[in-house]
Parts: structure tokens; sequence; C-alpha cells
């Protein structure tokens, strides 16, 4: 065949398997044999490989995937991927809908009804048309790029159908694996000796994180695709996009529905409460959206979720089984919390076999003893819990809280006013200190490509007994330990050398003071500037820095009173770390100690992306209006009532154009 010749018959082939693949795995309406569509994949491998000049990145050939390694990179989303406010109560709907109704002074609107999904929550880019990028939720702001992965999923198209799609655009979904492919899997990993997964949402979790795609597209995994993201979409409203985007080659669930009053969702949310279980996948609740992307917008989010949108989510089911025995953990603070052995029951679609019982209180509370027939269930769907007692036996045997350490032996303390008991030998307790060295390497933290056991076959060596031996260790130690060579060693060594140019507040919440979180961390980081300021500030101070109170300042005092803590930040400023925020950073604190109130909708910038703008220069978003409000940044739109407010409040009014330029950006 000439070069024309070879390139028809590719294109043919790609046509007629991007067809097959929609008509099977979207419609379920198959118009081949698998046989077929064997050949058919086996002849358009054969001419790529023969003249690998006319590969594509979005041939259908990807979807058997690769055995190259490939190490996720992360890449922050274009527009955020939020989670939804939950809720188990129906009177929390009807509170939702009546601040929907006032924020929006009684517009006519309507709801979209869709499942709740149990999957991994998934953002898809196009780009003329095909598959450009394909990113997991991460934190909401970044994620890990399974593009690899994805394209191996054949419920997802490669090139889009039509020509009446946006430029550019984002799709964004959920990818599960059915009750069908999950049984198959486990049976499977049975057969050759392998413990099962424990649900098909993990199973979906840890397929997408493989490393070799070609051993992702020998699983079962299929998405369904529920929401559209960009900048020119063909409609105004979410249904209408959703149903385009049909027409496109997506799989959009069927399972929709536009409800106008609190009566209609009502209905919907009780036929899915009952039809769930009817379903070939799981799904864990309903997820109600205005329907209209104006009005979303005029709503805007909060910190983590959207206002416009609310996840109802059904009752946990609930069985009973034999509480057997306790075991006790130790985390990284020196918590302790009892775990119950439990003889094994299917609950939710998996078998359960502990349940966390959180401290002594809960387990007096419980009234639960050894030997008891307790109630359980999974708190949201997921983390299986005692909830209650069914009755006591003629073998129950009281529970009896431990005094010492499971671990080293050390005796327990309850501090005051705490429910968990703790073990205060922090430098000598084994599970304390992997623990703390576990938090430092992960990805909210240092983000060093370090696993569980990796660290713990550096710790048993001796090689390791803190985080800032982290810093010690070279390419000798690691490719002494069993299971890890060269191009283990150089990604270690490369990794802990990336983590030196981590940010301040990243590193303030990775050395793991106690009460510490993320958002804490960039607060103190942002107000002290500097390890040392921190380490000198008065309790004064530090309660008096927005959000700190007297829990947390007395912690981080303590922190800062003890030698070996100073001890190990003396030699992580050796190794390089950054214990001060950047000038740069320091520089662009323009708005700072200004508090903002975004209203109405903008061309230039998202309203999310506006709140990431205030933030980064200092200054603070907030929804509502009141005598601190220094601005409203106002786009076309805005509420009457919010714009009365401020008037009367005599708040300055700036646009997106004077925000710009105010930031000279």
């Amino acid at each position: 065949m000439g070069n024309t010749e070879i390139k028809a018959r590719i294109k043919h082939l790609r046509a007629e398997l991007n067809k097959h693949n929609h008509l099977y795995y979207v419609l379920a309406q198959p118009s081949i044999s698998d046989f077929e569509y064997d050949m058919l994949m086996k002849e358009l491998l054969e001419i790529e490989n023969k003249y690998p000049e006319y590969k594509s990145s979005n041939s259908p050939t990807l979807r058997v995937g690769s055995d190259l390694n490939v190490e996720f990179k992360q890449v922050k989303h274009k527009f955020p991927m939020l989670s939804l406010g939950n809720t188990y109560s129906e009177q929390e709907i009807i509170d939702f809908d009546n601040r929907i109704r006032k924020s929006i002074d009684n517009t006519t609107f309507e709801y979209v009804c869709e499942l709740k999904y149990d999957g991994l929550a998934i953002g898809i880019r196009y780009k003329n048309g095909k598959l450009e990028q394909a990113i997991t939720r991460g934190d909401g702001i970044q994620g890990d790029d399974v593009t690899a992965n994805v394209k191996t999923i054949k419920s997802i198209p490669l090139e889009l159908q039509g020509n009446n799609y946006p430029d550019e655009f984002e799709m964004r979904g959920e990818i599960l694996l059915p009750h069908a492919g999950f049984d198959k899997l486990n049976t499977e990993k049975a057969n050759i000796g392998e413990p099962p997964f424990a649900n098909p949402r993990n199973a979906a979790a840890g397929t997408l994180k493989m490393q070799k795609s070609s051993l992702v597209a020998k699983r079962p995994l299929d998405c369904f695709l529920y929401f559209m993201v960009g900048n020119n979409l063909p409609y105004s409203s979410h249904y209408d996009n959703l149903d385009i985007a049909r027409s496109w080659g997506f799989k959009i669930p069927k399972h929709l529905k536009i409800c106008k009053s609190i009566d209609e969702i009502f209905e919907f949310i009780k036929h899915w409460d009952k039809e769930r279980f009817n379903l070939p996948f799981d799904i864990d609740g309903v997820v109600i959206k205005v329907n209209s992307y104006n009005l979303q917008e005029r709503l805007g989010y909060t910190a983590k979720s959207p206002r416009w949108a609310i996840a109802y989510k059904f009752k946990a089911e609930q069985v009973s089984t034999k509480l057997l025995s306790i075991d006790y953990q130790i985390g990284r603070t020196g918590a302790i919390t009892p775990v119950a052995n439990l003889e094994p029951v299917k609950l939710a679609g998996t078998v359960v076999k502990r349940a966390s019982l959180h401290n002594q209180d809960q387990i007096k509370l419980l009234n639960i003893k050894i030997n008891d027939i307790v109630y359980l269930e999974k708190g949201g769907e997921i983390i299986p819990k005692i909830v209650g007692l069914h009755k006591h036996t003629k073998d129950s045997i009281d529970i009896e809280f431990i005094t010492n350490c499971p671990a080293c032996g050390s005796e327990l303390v309850r501090i005051d006013g705490e429910a968990k008991h703790y073990c205060l030998n922090s430098m000598a307790c084994a599970p304390q200190i992997k623990g703390k060295i576990e938090h430092f390497v992960s990805r909210k933290a240092m983000n060093i490509g370090f696993a569980e056991a990796t660290i713990d076959t550096l710790y048993n060596n001796g090689l390791i007994n803190n985080i800032s031996d982290l810093y010690s260790v070279n390419r000798k130690d690691i490719l002494s330990l069993e299971r890890l060579g060269e191009k283990s060693a150089q990604n270690i060594l490369e990794s802990l050398e990336d983590s030196k140019n981590t940010p301040f507040s990243k590193v303030l919440y990775a050395i793991g003071i106690r009460h510490i979180g993320e958002t804490t961390a960039k607060i103190l980081a942002k107000k002290f500037k500097s390890i040392s300021a921190l380490a000198n500030a008065t309790k004064e101070e530090l309660v008096d820095t927005n959000e700190i109170g007297e829990k947390i300042a007395d912690s981080i005092i303590d922190f800062f009173n003890n030698a070996y803590n100073i001890e190990i930040l003396n030699k992580l400023k050796e190794a390089g770390l950054k214990f001060e925020m950047d000038e740069e950073i320091e520089s662009e604190n323009i708005l700072e100690n200004k508090t903002i109130v975004i209203s109405g909708s903008f061309s230039k910038y998202s309203r999310n992306q506006l709140k990431e703008i205030i933030e980064k220069y200092g200054g603070k978003n907030t929804s509502s209006i009141s005598s601190n409000t220094n601005y409203l940044l106002a786009g076309e739109n805005i509420g009457p009532k919010k714009l009365e407010k401020v008037k009367k409040l005599n708040i300055p009014i700036i646009s997106e154009d004077d925000f710009i330029k105010l930031l000279g950006i």
C-alpha cells in the first residue's frame, strides 16, 4: 500500500473502533462480535507498529495501555475541583432550598437531581475535540495526571463526534468499577492467593493509580460524566450542556431529573433510596444542583464547596456481628485508638472485620463488652463503625482499657479536656516516630517520594530515627535495602533535594506541631513570616492571630519549649529547608488585612480564581457584607440586596478591571 492508502486505512480503522467502543461501552448496543472487534484492533496495531510515523496520541490502540512505568505528575486544575457539602437530613435540604431562594430574591429557577456515584472524581480536558489531559481531584487545587490510564477506559471518548463542541473544555465525572467487574476481579485475586479489594471504590482508585497502563486496561473501569466546565460552553444551563455532550460521545448518566420544587426533589431521593440496590454499580446518595450557570455564579462558593449544590447521603446500611477482641493503635501524636476485631460480616457490599472505637469514653457510652453482639454501619458508606449494642452474651467480658503503651510500655496519660489517652514517649516510641516521618513526607506536606514500606525499612535498619535523618540518607544506604535498586535510589534522592524548595507554610505543617493543620500553618506563616518569629511569639500574640485559640497557642509554645524539637529544627535548617517566607511572597501582600466580597459574574476570571488571587495577595474573601468589608468586587448581575447594603455602609465598589489594575496583574 502507498502512503495515501495506509493513511486512509488507518483513518477508517480508528473511526470503526471508536464507533464500536461507543456502541458497546456507552450505549450498550454492540453491532459486531468481540472477535470482529479484536480483528479490527489487531490490524490497526500491526499497521501502526509497521508505520510508527502515523501513530496518534488518541488512537484506539492506546486502549490496551503500555508496559512502561509512569510516575504521576501533579497538575494544577484550571478550575478548582471543589467537594460538595453533605447532609443526611431532609430538613437541611429544605434549609438549602430556602437559602437559595433568599439569595436570588425568588427568581424562577430549577434544580437538576442526579445520582451520587461512589467512585473516584476525575477531570478530563478536551482540546479541538481530542482528549488532552485527565487529572484526579487531589486536594481540589491540583491532582495527579493520569491521562495514560484514563485513555484505556473504553467508555471515555478519545476523539469527539460531530463538530459543535467548544475548542477547549473539561468534563468532570466519576471513575468506578461496576459490581460484575469487581466480583470478577476479586475472584481472580482469590485464585492466586492475593487478598481481595475491600470495595469497588478502593479497587477503582487503586487501579487508576497503577503505574503501568497495560494493567489498567485489563480491568473493567467505567466512567460517568456529570459536569461540563469551560469559558465558552454551548448552553447556560447544566442539564442542556450534559444533553448535548451525549451527542459528542460522552457517557452521560440517564438517571437525571429536572425538579422545580422541594417535593419533586424528595420524590427523586425516595425512589433511589430503594432502587439503588438494583443498580449494577454503587451510589451513596443524590446530588442536587441549581441548573442555571448564571445563578450558580451568583450563588458562589465557600472555601470548600459550591453554594449552589448539595449531596444528600442515604442512611447507612446496618448489620449486627460479634465483637471478638480489641487492639490498640498508636498515632504520630501518641494518641491511642482502640480498634475492634469483629466476626467477619458483609456490610454495604464488602466484608468488614475491624472497626475503630475511638476512645475509652466511646466504649463506655456504647456499653459494649468482648463477645457482645454489636450493631455496625459504615460512616459515609466508607468507614466501618460500631454504633450500638444489640445484646450481651453469656460469654461477655468487660473491656479493661490499657494503661501502658502497647509499643514501648510507657504509662499512658489522659490530658485534661481530651478524650484520648496518650503515650508521651515521643522520642523512643516506634509507631510515633514512623508516623511523624510518614506525615512529614506526605503529599500535602513535603511531598517526598517515600513509600510507607521504605520508611519502615529505613527505620528498622537504624538509618533514620526522626524527620531530620531523612536528609542524611545517601545512595549507599538506599541500595543496601531489599527491593530498592539504582532507579529507586535516584528518585528518592531527587525527591529529597526537590523538597528543599517547599514553601515555609508547608514546612510548618510538615514538622507536625500538634493541632496545626494545613490552613492553620498558612495563617501562622503569613502572620509571623519565619520559624524564629513564631518560636519567640508570646501566647497573647498567638491568640491575637486570626483563628488561633488558646489550645493551639499552648501547643505551639510547648513544641518550641522542647529541646529535642529545637535540635530537629536546627538540623532541618542545616539541610536547607525553608523556614521563612519568600521575599517575593512577602511583597505580594497588597491586600493584607483587606476583606473583599465577590458578587456577580466576571469575564476575565472565574469567581474561584478571584478568591485565589485575593488570598495570594494577603486578603480575605467573605461571602456576606458587613461593616468590616473593605471592597465589593462587582461583576455583572449583582444581587440587589448586596448592592443596597454596600451603599448603606458606604463600602467602595471596584470592577474586575479596577481589581486587576490595583494588583498590577
